[in-house]
């Protein structure tokens, strides 16, 4: 009878280590994500990892066997809890001035839920998982721009005024997420509608 009752604790002893284990990951992974929006990823070491998650250095190692590891696990996180905008954003929309709005507002909105955006630009060069976001972040948002103002119109502009630099810039002028996006999608559809303005189109 002894060892049927060892033997029964035994999964209920491993699930806790197991549920314990995944506890500390996920604290790790927030405390990734967050110095890497406060400090950038270049500047983030384990070290602060641990700090910041208040478990031990080894214990960061214990899951993460380099800062690389460390890094793709929060962008897995960054994908799942803050998604980029995809096509869906469209939805419901009739013209070309909806559109714009609707991509500007998303894209500043997307820009605020992932602050550490411009460190991942300015790191690219640590992993290739780095590089890879930045491109696929370079290429939606050229392919929203496209969608939302049409081939045939100022793709290029769109772009690049929906573009993360721009959101900062407002955002160091005073300007709210969302009346920064506004002012933009006004400036952009002003462009669109065919009204004389510089640039590319």
């Amino acid at each position: 009878m002894a060892r049927s009752s060892k033997s029964g604790r035994r999964p209920y002893r491993l699930g806790r280590r197991a549920e314990a284990s995944d506890e500390t990951r996920r604290r790790l992974v927030e405390a990734t994500f967050a110095l890497h929006a406060e400090r950038g990823i270049a500047e983030t070491s384990m070290k602060d990892i641990a700090e910041r998650a208040a478990v031990s250095v080894g214990t960061v190692y214990h899951h993460f066997p380099s800062y690389a590891h460390a890094i793709v696990a929060c962008g897995a996180y960054t994908a799942e809890h803050a998604p980029a905008p995809s096509a869906a954003i469209f939805a419901g929309t009739d013209t070309r001035e909806e559109r714009v709005v609707r991509l500007v507002r998303a894209m500043f909105d997307y820009y605020e839920r992932v602050p550490a955006l411009e460190s991942v630009r300015r790191d690219r060069h640590l992993t290739q998982e780095l590089d890879v976001f930045a491109r696929e972040e370079a290429r939606n948002r050229h392919l929203l721009a496209a969608e939302a103002v049409g081939k045939r119109g100022p793709v290029a502009l769109a772009a690049a005024l929906a573009d993360i630099d721009v959101y900062r810039a407002l955002r160091r002028e005073g300007f709210g997420t969302a009346d920064a996006a506004d002012r933009v999608a006004a400036l952009l559809n002003l462009a669109s509608s065919g009204a004389p303005s510089p640039g590319r189109r």
